[in-house]
Order: C-alpha cells, then sequence, then structure tokens
C-alpha cells in the first residue's frame, strides 16, 4: 500500500532536525520519500494542510494489563497500590480479559500518537498481550512479569525462577520478532522487591544471551529504597547493578531516588532511565532529577506507566509534564519544549536500539503521526516554535491519522483496527467482573 501525504508541516527529527512544508510518501513498511511537491499517481493521497506529520511517538514504560483497573486503584502510595489494588487485581486476569486490557491500552497509546511502547506484563497469559499488539497493529516490547517472591504478593503470582523462565523462553520461540519485528519479547523482572537474587541474576545473563532488554522498575519510592535496603544492603540501583541488571539494554523505570553513587553507575553503564512524570505525581513517588541526568549523559526516555496511577497513557501529556514540573526549581530554561520532544523520539529509538523508527527520514519505517495544528487550544502560526506547540498544546485527542510499519492504523481520529464500541463494552464487563472478585 502506498500513502502520499500532502503539505503537512514535517517536524523530521533527522540529525539536522529540519522543519518544513511539504509531503512524504509511503511505500510498504517505509517511509519511501520526503520533500516537496512529491507524485505518485498509484498512492492513497492525504492532504494534511494544517497538520504537523511527526515521528510515532516512544512510550518506554507502560502497563496494558492494568488499562481495566483505571479508577480503581487511586490515593494511594506505591506499595499500598501494588498490595491491596493492583496485584489482586492482576491475579484476577484471565487470558480473555488480559487480552481485552491490552487492546484497550494499546487502542489508547496508537489514538495519542504513541507508535511504539515498552510494555512490562503481568505473570500469566501474557501470550494475550502479544497476540493483542500483533492484533491491533502497534509496534511493542513486551515482557511477561517475573516474580519469584515479595511481601503482598497474590500466591498466584509468585513462580518458581524455573516456570517463571521456562514460560518466558515459551514466549520468546513464539512471539519475538513476530509480524517482521514490530513485536518484540523482554525480560522483565518486576521489581527488586519481588524477584530474588538468584532470579536477577539468571535475567542478567538470559539477556546476553538472547540479545533482549531487560524493563523493571527502580527506585520509584523512598520506602521501596528502604525496603531494598533492608534486604540487600544496597541502594536500589546498586544491588540491580551488582546483579548484572545495568547496561544499554536495560531500561529503569522512574528512578526517582538516586544515591550519588547510583547516577554515576547509570551513567557509566549507558542504563536508561524512563521517566513517568504524572505517575510519580499521582503516587506522591517524587520527582525525578532528569536534568541532571541529562547533564551526566544519562539516557532518559519518557512513558506513561499505566492507567490507574496516571489515569491516562497520553504521551502528550507526559511530554508536557516533563517539561514544566522542572522549571521552578531548575529555571525557565530546563527542559525545553525541543529537548523534550527529542525524548519521546529519537532519544528514545536510540536507547531502545530501534534505529529504524524515531525519525521521518527515507528509508526508515514508516511509524507516522497526523496531529491537527488547527484547534481552539492550538491556533499555530508559521512564526511560532513547532516544538513549543507539540509540547505545550498539543493534545492526544489532536492525533487525526496514525501509520506503523505502513499500515494506516488510527484514521480521522478512529481507531481501524478495533471497533472501540465493542472493545469498550467488554472491557467494561471484564473490569466489573474483575472488581466484583477481587473486592467481593
Amino acid at each position: 500500500m502506498k500513502y502520499l501525504l500532502k503539505n503537512g508541516l514535517a517536524v523530521t527529527m533527522d540529525p539536522n532536525r529540519n522543519v518544513f512544508q511539504g509531503d512524504l510518501l509511503i511505500e510498504n513498511d517505509r517511509i519511501a520519500a520526503i520533500g516537496t511537491h512529491l507524485v505518485d499517481s498509484e498512492a492513497e493521497t492525504i492532504d494534511l494542510t494544517g497538520m504537523a506529520v511527526i515521528p510515532g511517538l516512544i512510550q518506554s514504560h507502560i502497563h496494558a494489563c492494568q488499562a481495566l483497573f483505571r479508577g480503581l486503584a487511586d490515593d494511594l502510595a506505591l506499595l499500598d497500590w501494588l498490595r491491596n489494588r493492583i496485584w489482586p487485581f492482576e491475579a484476577a486476569h484471565n487470558a480473555e480479559s488480559l487480552y481485552t486490557s491490552g487492546m484497550l491500552g494499546y487502542a489508547e497509546c496508537l489514538l495519542g500518537g504513541t507508535t511504539t511502547v515498552v510494555d512490562m506484563g503481568t505473570v500469566h497469559h501474557t501470550d494475550s498481550l502479544f497476540q493483542a499488539a500483533l492484533d491491533i497493529g502497534i509496534r511493542a516490547i513486551i515482557g511477561k512479569a517475573l516474580m519469584d517472591m515479595g511481601e503482598g504478593v497474590p500466591s498466584n503470582l509468585v513462580e518458581s525462577q524455573e516456570e517463571a523462565i521456562n514460560d518466558w523462553q515459551r514466549l520468546h520461540s513464539k512471539f519475538h520478532g513476530a509480524d517482521g519485528g514490530r513485536v518484540l519479547n523482554s525480560l522483565a523482572p518486576r521489581f527488586a522487591l519481588s524477584c530474588t537474587r538468584p532470579l536477577l541474576e539468571r535475567v542478567a545473563a538470559l539477556a546476553q544471551q538472547y540479545g533482549v532488554i531487560v524493563q523493571t522498575h527502580a527506585s520509584e519510592n523512598r520506602d521501596e529504597c528502604a525496603a531494598v535496603k533492608s534486604i540487600a544492603g544496597l541502594g536500589n540501583v546498586e544491588y540491580l547493578h551488582q546483579t548484572g541488571l545495568t547496561g544499554k539494554n536495560v531500561v529503569l523505570a522512574h528512578c526517582i531516588w538516586l544515591s550519588e553513587v547510583e547516577k554515576d553507575i547509570l551513567a557509566q553503564t549507558g542504563t536508561v532511565v524512563a521517566h513517568c512524570p504524572s505517575s510519580n505525581l499521582k503516587l506522591a513517588s517524587g520527582l525525578a532529577a532528569v536534568p541532571e541526568m541529562l547533564g551526566r549523559g544519562i539516557a532518559v526516555t519518557i512513558g506513561a506507566d499505566g492507567a490507574p496511577c496516571n489515569n491516562s497513557m497520553d504521551a502528550f501529556l507526559e511530554m508536557r509534564l516533563a517539561s514544566l514540573l522542572q522549571k521552578p526549581g531548575q529555571g525557565a530554561l530546563a527542559m525545553p519544549a525541543r529537548l523534550v520532544f527529542e525524548l519521546a523520539t529519537v532519544t528514545a529509538a536510540t536507547a531502545l536500539n530501534l534505529p529504524e523508527i524515531g525519525s521521518l527520514v527515507t528509508g526508515k519505517k514508516a511509524d507516522v503521526v497526523a496531529v491537527d495544528l488547527e484547534r481552539c487550544h492550538q491556533m499555530y502560526l508559521p512564526e511560532a516554535d513547532i516544538y513549543s506547540a507539540l509540547v505545550y498544546s498539543a493534545k492526544s485527542s489532536d492525533v487525526r491519522h496514525v501509520w506503523v510499519d505502513g499500515q494506516m492504523v488510527v484514521g480521522d481520529g478512529r481507531p481501524l483496527t478495533a471497533d472501540a464500541a465493542n472493545l469498550l463494552q467488554k472491557a467494561k464487563i471484564q473490569a466489573a467482573a474483575i472488581r466484583q472478585q477481587v473486592c467481593r
């Protein structure tokens, strides 16, 4: 299939950060051409006058398995939130409800211009998340959550190391690299408090053996850090480093409460940080020192986390907050709009070793988003800064069209790979059933 996107404002994120009014040609799964006055009589032509054409946004940390739990776990700090709500809800999932949750979460991401996600799944039925990603058309790095211990963890979420790894290897054989590499498997130990040291060390060895990324949580909450210190005698990141879980293939979500030694470890090892500003605020976890991390050369990316701790998965909102939260303490020049937009596109692509996405360049994968710039809240003028418009003014509802791997998955603000009405109906029924099962 070919699409010729005409007259949009191309925000390329190429090495020169070129921005120009022009055209983009999609052929099969690739950007076939980008420039001005392009013509192709075989392509479906779409006029994008008044719209920005941007690379698909990349969220480096989400929990699609929690999309059914939105509004059911509010006003709690992290450990209570996990033990009293989230873990029991996850334990109540079956294969069908997890598929619906995945479809709902991925649909929200696509409708908001997020074309790639790093998704920490749950312990069981992870096939359902992979299948949902394949069916709806999102680019995804998915991990089966690994948990072999933990205070307050429901018994059916605790697996032996062998059970967990055997299931992970099965999923790897079945799904890793599916649909031409659009869907990838990862290792996802939940966090240090739910994994024994032998499991963490096994994960580090498997990551090297299979060449996959590791995603986990670290230093999100002061009580969490204190608990890790009491068990391991080390700071959270120090402990993970000792087990082999730092490096360019490791994504650590949050990283709020870091010692100077831990900041040095992240910088020296090239470990990737997934910054989740809304979640950090809502769970009262704290504010990550992102400008300092960036100044140390640490790769920082952006994620929304999950629906119950945000309560949206809107990458535009996360970009806005990532910038604004730093300004009162660090000054107006901290986290400028273009830098934040880089974190959500080309920086994330590089950090996640996905060099074929993150920018609009001929030959790269056609992960492309069209954003309406002519709204009451978004009257973009040619002399204004486009990055400011995208980071400070744009909303997920401004997304009009989305392509992933050259497939049009959102058209005129509607999902094209899912029946939204049917999906919402199923989600309501299954969320109610899970709540009734857990809260009876």
